[in-house]
């Protein structure tokens, strides 16, 4: 194996002039000692790689025992006799026998099957091992001579090796040797420079650069030794090495001029015809490029160049798809406009008509706007931005729109500016840029009509759902039972396109709207018909506001729905896109009402980040919502009520909706647990009747009348909730409002009553296994004194003391218990009566079994759990997380 060995780098080409910098490639040149224990080594990559520099250095390491006749090719070498006179010559100086022999000399009857047998000879009588490097072999234009280098190799004696270095690959049938696994293979990618040699070869030349500057400048040449090595001599000296990187491409002088002499000016007409008129592409074919150059036959030019690593990279397996190096691709753009300045428009235009043909509106767009022609621009924006938002692509809308000269006026963009303002929620702003476009729509041609009238109608569904008018978006959605039959197949398309956005809007309004219960079953419709007519990005939307909606069922329902939105949206890339937010935050809350609350915050995290570009007041408003609720659930009470108070301010400009009452309820009772009733009561002057009657509102009551210590009035508050004559928006205000009563009864003196109003707290909770409503009331007390003999609920109890003294559920979910039988239902039941004081008959009391059937499950129990009494049993359990880890009590 190879030590760290240095490797220079030259200006200009591999082998240029100068004093060499040295930059430690020690992983390379191992990699080489690897490949040379082959008979034969191929180093295959473009111009300025590197080669010549490798073979210097792997050749001059100290204490190698391989001897290295090194054979460079002579610059366009037709004959074949000169290469091998050299070869012979190298062979003799390495193997010590040049001064012995006479020098070989040139004949006027050359046979070159008498020189390979020569050679092998030679390298048979040579003694100990000895490897030929032949560099620049790409050179030898000589087919002869390249038949016999390919009997020569593959007839190398035991002892000798080959290292070919190429700028392309050679027809030297050599496959036998592949198949035998004598052949080794170095390409440009293992010679590209990685970050770190980058950053090692910019502070070896005394270069001072960010990290962000010198990673791009890494981007830009793709790791190009060249191209860095040129950057880094541009760059001493300058007096702005920052702005330098940030500009620099291959039209730079220094790179222009080597791409020039040693890529472009090598290639025939025809290459170089196919080169200038497909490089203003991101991406080339065959097909395109046939029609940006009106010749045939580009397909074979571009294999060719890839083939001949000539700086053309292929983009998939089947090597029909082909971009340029970057820096090459910037040096062709440069020669397309200082060679033929006046075809780039056209040019763009073909390019244009092609992708719009394909199907590609953006890349039509792009290059429609590249040849100048901005009313046809406008116009394709304009008639594409429903359908490309329905794809997820408003950011793509934003960054088209930017191209637009400054102060362009073109009506039909009013229309897109109102797509990206209602995303970002800019409502005023949407509005205004609506009207203008509805002005417009008046007077459009007859064949744009119904593209135009289709994204209006779904801005005005947006723009009514942002703003909660339930009323605007149903009217605006009377089309939904409308038959698309008798229509064009493009009408169909966008009719079924507003159909689903439709369905998702109306959905969303109706589940944050009071009394409207169709939520769910709007989204699911839209979701699957978003699916059917392939607009994924519409169907995660629906599928994460589903979550939301199925917010009153139980826990793993809204889990589940939010998971399942969550997956396909990474699954496509959307991770981290606005319209999946409400699934993160959802989800979020999902976990901290069951008190997994560092989990919970994670889910919280991921939604302020993917809510980075998005400002609309309803998702704002529960992000603050369930913020506020992590903080309540730590005892936080301070950070609790500035998201509860910040999450009512937005709730200000939704109107009235499902969560009001809860911001408002905890927003009050956070200001009385932090001495602050006289301020909750005095809000409370002025309520609504509805408001101050709702279940949430009658908890922050009564919470101010236990702060108060009032604990008469707090139950004269709590009435309604708990005969259930008061609207509550869920079972939670129901099992807060018994935890409060029991805090009451408590304070009365009233332990059996308050020991009560727990248990009927707990058996609520059960189900869903909540602990924050426990957590928010604190009433850790409470459980700690309820008596264990007196509760069917002791693993739930168990479970929500233990977070409330800080253990965390995903923690103990991180350990890997040993395999063991898996216990019955019923044998679960009983285990979770284990950890109290109730004996056997209490047990069977409680679960309304017989005595002879509980004992039965504990024999059960004890057997599969390998325990031998009751304590060793629920120690077992708690280490196979089957019961809550528990504390000493």
């Amino acid at each position: 194996m190879a030590g760290r060995q240095a490797l220079s780098l030259r200006h200009a080409s591999d082998r240029g002039s100068g004093t060499p910098r040295l930059i430690d490639r020690g992983d390379l040149l191992a990699a080489l000692d690897r490949a040379a224990e082959r008979k034969v080594t191929i180093i295959s990559a473009p111009a300025g790689s590197g080669k010549t520099s490798l073979l210097r250095a792997w050749a001059d390491r100290p204490g190698r025992a391989h001897r290295h006749a090194v054979v460079p090719v002579r610059r366009d070498q037709q004959d074949a006799q000169q290469f091998w006179l050299a070869l012979l010559s190298a062979i003799r100086q390495t193997s010590g026998i040049a001064g012995r022999a006479e020098p070989p000399a040139a004949t006027p009857d050359f046979n070159g099957r008498a020189m390979v047998d020569r050679v092998l000879s030679e390298l048979a009588d040579a003694g100990g091992d000895i490897t030929l490097v032949i560099d620049d072999l790409h050179e030898l234009k000589c087919p002869e001579a390249l038949a016999q280098l390919t009997s020569l190799l593959t007839n190398l004696p035991r002892h000798a090796h080959a290292v070919l270095a190429t700028r392309h690959d050679l027809r030297l049938g050599l496959h036998r040797l592949r198949l035998a696994g004598e052949l080794a293979e170095i390409r440009a990618a293992d010679l590209r420079f990685t970050d770190r040699e980058t950053r090692e070869l910019l502070d070896v030349a005394g270069i001072a650069l960010s990290e962000a500057s010198a990673a791009l400048l890494h981007e830009r040449t793709e790791g190009w030794a060249a191209g860095l090595r040129l950057a880094a001599l541009s760059l001493a000296g300058h007096p702005d090495p920052e702005r330098f990187v940030a500009e620099f491409s291959g039209s730079d002088r220094t790179v222009a001029e080597y791409l020039v002499a040693e890529m472009l000016e090598r290639q025939p007409e025809d290459v170089q015809h196919v080169l200038l008129r497909t490089s203003l592409l991101d991406q080339v074919n065959g097909e395109l490029a046939d029609v940006l150059t009106g010749r045939t036959g580009s397909e074979r030019i571009l294999l060719e160049l890839e083939e001949a690593n000539a700086f053309v990279v292929s983009l998939d397996p089947e090597r029909t798809r082909f971009r340029y190096h970057h820096l090459f691709a910037d040096l062709l753009r440069l020669e397309l406009r200082r060679t033929w300045p006046e075809e780039a428009p056209t040019l763009h235009r073909r390019a244009a008509g092609w992708f719009l043909r394909q199907g590609q509106v953006i890349e039509g767009i792009r290059h429609t706007q590249a040849a100048g022609d901005w009313p046809e621009a406008a116009r394709l924006l304009a008639d594409h931005a429903f359908s490309l938002t329905l794809d997820g692509q408003a950011q793509t809308l934003q960054a088209l729109l930017r191209a637009f000269p400054p102060g362009a006026d073109h009506p039909e963009l009013a229309l897109v500016h109102a797509m990206v303002d209602v995303v970002q929620g800019r409502l005023d702003e949407t509005a205004a840029h609506l009207a203008v476009a509805e002005t417009y729509a008046r007077t459009a041609p007859t064949d744009r009509l119904p593209r135009l009238r289709v994204a209006i109608a779904s801005l005005k569904l947006s723009l009514a759902r942002r703003r909660g008018n339930l009323a605007g978006v149903r009217e605006h959605a009377e089309f939904l039972s409308a038959p698309l039959t008798g229509q064009s197949d493009d009408e169909i398309a966008l009719g079924s396109d507003l159909r689903a956005a439709a369905l998702m809007n109306l959905g969303i309004v109706e589940a944050w709207s009071l009394g409207v219960p169709d939520g769910e079953r709007h989204l699911q419709e839209g979701a699957l018909l978003a699916r059917k007519i392939g607009r994924p990005y519409l169907e995660v939307s629906c599928l994460a506001q589903l979550g939301f909606a199925s917010k009153f069922r139980s826990f793993a329902t809204v889990r589940s729905r939010c998971q399942e939105a969550v997956t396909l949206a990474e699954r496509h890339g959307w991770g981290s896109e606005p319209m999946i937010s409400p699934a993160l935050v959802t989800l979020a809350s999902n976990m901290i009402w069951t008190g997994e609350f560092d989990e919970g915050e994670r889910w919280l995290r991921r939604a302020e980040q993917a809510l980075q570009s998005d400002t609309g007041p309803g998702i704002g408003m529960l992000l603050h919502l369930v913020t506020g609720m992590l903080h309540a659930g730590r005892g936080h009470h301070h950070g609790a009520l500035e998201e509860f108070s910040a999450a009512e301010q937005l709730q200000s400009r939704l109107g009235p909706h499902a969560l009001a009452s809860l911001v408002t309820g905890w927003r009050l009772a956070t200001q009385a647990r932090l001495a602050m009733a006289d301020a909750a009561r005095a809000a409370l002057v002025g309520f609504p009747s509805e408001q101050a009657g709702s279940g949430e509102v009658r908890n922050a009551r009564a919470v101010i009348g236990l702060a108060e210590r009032d604990p008469g009035a707090a139950l004269d508050a709590l009435a309604g909730v708990l005969d259930h004559t008061a609207p509550v928006i869920g079972d939670v205000t129901i099992i807060e409002a018994h935890l409060l009563a029991a805090l009451a009864h408590r304070a009365l003196g009233d332990l059996r009553a308050s020991n009560h109003s727990v248990e009927r707290a707990l058996a609520l909770a059960e189900p869903d296994r909540l602990v924050l409503p426990f957590a928010m009331t604190g009433s850790g007390q409470l459980l700690e004194t309820l008596p264990r003999h007196e509760t069917a609920h002791a693993g739930l109890l168990i479970d929500i003391l233990d977070v409330l003294h800080g253990s965390s559920p995903r923690a103990r979910e991180a350990f890997s218990p040993a395999p063991m039988d898996e216990l019955s239902p019923s044998e679960l039941r009983v285990l979770r009566y284990l950890p109290t004081n109730l004996s056997r008959p209490e047990i069977a009391s409680a679960l309304s079994v017989s005595v002879n059937t509980v004992n039965t499950h504990v024999r059960n129990i004890y057997a599969k759990l390998q325990a031998g009494d009751r304590s060793s049993a629920v120690q077992r359990a708690r280490e196979l997380r089957l019961l809550s880890a528990g504390l000493p009590r």
